[in-house]
């Protein structure tokens, strides 16, 4: 097996995404613009993108690491809207898709059609979660899409089986697709909440951090695969899993937690960054099984049908975010009033990503070609036009609808009054154990924990103060120089010491190490 390639897309997507950290360029879309430059160059490596690796063990990281940073409590209060988007809509989509593209494209038959609309269907949850964090969308909207884009995945390839099905003759009905779709919505949920007890005792029981990340590593292939075993949904396991563990990840050590938050960032930025990287190398093999449809015809189609998904999001949102509330009473007691330029930006971003490619490739050869190549040719511009188009789109467009922006005073003082009750526990429990005689300290050790405590109350506060007339710094950026310089001045010390063969590198690195960890603890306590 030649791993230069995998090298080589892993390098340059990752050297991309972090130039596009100092560009207003979406990384996702520079990623892709970089792959379809790339892509034609000479001595490039050809990437095929298989849905053998893509959805097995791609897709369970990436929804893993999206669930769990999601809210369980936000998602829960919009459930209605997200099952109206995620399953609803990619429903919707899949017929109304399909049967545009019937219409539009001479000798397609209607079930090839059918699979296109449900290839198409889902807006991709990489996207969705890389757009929302760049182009800081509201909390609400944020948390709908992120909801939608977690759990349509499963609606999608169930759509995509029952049409497959008809396409090659299999005899699919309408009662076995909907038997399908409940086997494998109930199946998924069912293996998520069967797994995630035992896991997250597990995660709490092990002692060796390296060992509680090892197992956290392996959590989102082993619910994938269990679940898909039993002919379920692996995405909806997943995503089960993932928001109970996210949700109760405060219970594990924090030792723990600190290792796993710099692995998944790292996780999830390699994966995503080389995802979208694969989309845009695909140019060449979606050209090459274009076959008999070529030139201005297939741009036609590939125009007609991106309009129609664009046209088609608009078409179910706004209807499913304001026609409930005026048929419930209990909907409009219970839920927020939804606005027009929220319901605008749902269905504007909308875009299509990685699974929808994957699901295009896998499309077995028992369908006949001609329909089979231009289903991935019109799966290909369909997802770079979102992309492209509303990737580039949204943040102005964000913009000039001006939503309101976030009030920061108010989420410090809710910050400081939080921590306040906090602190005032701890300084109760605190003496309560210095009462008992097996906790006794001397009077310096007590009065530097109940230092801690005051420092760690003060900091909110202290972010609401002036900041320094000379340097412009804040009371927080200040604190935190200074004790990077005195940390810096301990540093240099250890390693001179080492070098003079005072203290040799094992010693050397218990030391380090304890000052990196004081260190995170000084920035985080001000962050």
């Amino acid at each position: 097996m030649d791993v230069m390639p995998l090298l080589l897309l892993v390098a340059g997507s990752a050297a991309v995404a972090a130039a596009a950290r100092r560009t207003p360029a979406p990384a996702p879309l520079l990623l892709v613009a970089v792959g379809l430059a790339v892509s034609y160059l000479p001595g490039v490596p050809s990437y095929t993108l298989d849905p053998e690796v893509v959805l097995p063990l791609l897709l369970p990281p990436l929804l893993y690491t999206s669930a769990s940073d999601s809210s369980y409590l936000d998602l829960r209060a919009q459930l209605r809207p997200v099952a109206l988007l995620s399953v609803g809509y990619v429903l919707f989509a899949t017929v109304v898709v399909g049967w545009a593209a019937y219409l539009l494209i001479p000798g397609l038959p209607l079930p090839a059609a059918l699979v296109l609309g449900a290839v198409v269907a889902p807006p991709d949850a990489v996207a969705a979660t890389a757009v929302a964090r760049r182009v800081g969308l509201p909390s609400r909207i944020t948390t709908i899409l992120q909801g939608e884009s977690l759990l349509n995945d499963a609606t999608a390839i169930t759509a995509y089986k029952v049409a497959l099905g008809a396409a090659v003759g299999a005899g699919a009905t309408w009662a076995g697709g909907i038997s399908e779709f409940l086997l494998a919505a109930v199946g998924g949920v069912g293996i998520g909440l069967v797994l995630m007890a035992p896991l997250h005792w597990l995660r709490t029981h092990l002692t060796e951090p390296l060992l509680q990340n090892t197992l956290s590593l392996l959590i989102p292939f082993v619910a994938y695969g269990v679940a898909e075993q039993a002919h379920a949904s692996g995405v909806l396991a997943v995503v089960v899993v993932a928001l109970y563990l996210g949700h109760r990840a405060w219970e594990v050590d924090f030792a723990t937690r600190l290792q796993e938050e710099a692995v998944w960032k790292m996780v999830a930025f390699i994966l995503e960054s080389a995802v979208f990287a694969l989309i845009g190398l695909q140019l060449p093999v979606v050209l090459k099984r274009l076959g008999e449809y070529e030139g201005s015809t297939a741009a036609w189609y590939a125009v007609a049908v991106f309009l129609v998904v664009v046209a088609t999001r608009f078409v179910w949102v706004y209807p499913a975010a304001f026609v409930p509330r005026l048929l419930s009473s209990r909907i409009r007691e219970r839920e927020e009033n939804p606005t027009w330029r929220g319901a605008m930006v749902t269905a504007w971003a909308g875009m299509r990503g990685v699974v929808s490619l994957a699901i295009a490739f896998a499309i077995p050869a028992t369908m006949s070609a001609g329909p089979r190549n231009l289903i991935l040719f019109l799966t290909f511009t369909t997802v770079i036009g979102t992309l492209v188009v509303q990737g580039v789109t949204l943040p102005p467009l964000i913009r000039l609808l001006r939503f309101p922006s976030r009030d920061r005073q108010a989420e410090t003082l809710a910050e400081a009054n939080a921590q306040a009750q906090a602190s005032r526990a701890a300084e109760s429990r605190l003496d309560d154990l210095l009462s008992d005689e097996r906790n006794a300290l001397p009077p310096p050790l007590a009065d530097r924990l109940r230092q801690v405590l005051e420092r760690r109350r003060n900091a909110v506060w202290e972010r609401l103060g002036q900041t320094n007339p000379v340097t412009g710094e804040s009371v927080d950026d200040t604190y935190r120089r200074l004790s990077r310089e005195m940390i810096s001045a301990e540093r240099e010390v250890f390693v001179r010491l080492r070098d003079l063969r005072y203290i040799d590198d094992e010693m050397l690195r218990a030391l380090l190490r304890r000052l990196d960890l004081e260190e995170a603890a000084a920035y985080r306590e001000t962050a």
